[in-house]
């Protein structure tokens, strides 16, 4: 198994920026479509952007696209999700995967980690 690993995660205010980072423990993901998703206190995981392996190609929820921008260094095996214009509904649990998430790696799958916090206050 590979273990992602999030980091960039804060406290902000309304209108304000963060870039969140996401790493692999363990193995690469440059071959695979990644994706940020997030989950919100008494809500479900939801997805927020994904982007190819070549990154030529990008896909956003309504709710983030023109805000956010996701992007990848495949030579450093990162993924990167550029927030901005942050509102208060953004506040969530973010998380990194495979898109689909989950996908096959070796002979395990590419783990959730344990996210980072964004919190954007009013």
């Amino acid at each position: 198994q590979v273990q992602l690993v999030e980091s960039g995660g804060g406290w902000v205010q309304a209108g304000g920026s963060l870039r969140l980072s996401c790493a692999a423990s363990g193995g690469t993901f440059s071959a695979y479509f990644m994706g940020w998703f997030r989950q919100a206190p008494g809500k479900e995981r939801e997805f927020v952007a994904r982007i190819t392996s070549s990154a030529r190609i990008t896909y956003y929820a309504d709710s983030v696209k023109g805000r956010f921008t996701i992007s990848r260094d495949n030579a450093n095996n990162t993924v990167d999700l550029q927030m901005n214009s942050l509102k208060p509904e953004d506040t969530a649990v973010y998380y990194c995967n495979t898109y689909p998430p989950g996908q096959r790696v070796g002979a395990g799958t590419f783990r959730w980690g344990q996210g980072t916090q964004v919190t954007v206050s009013s």
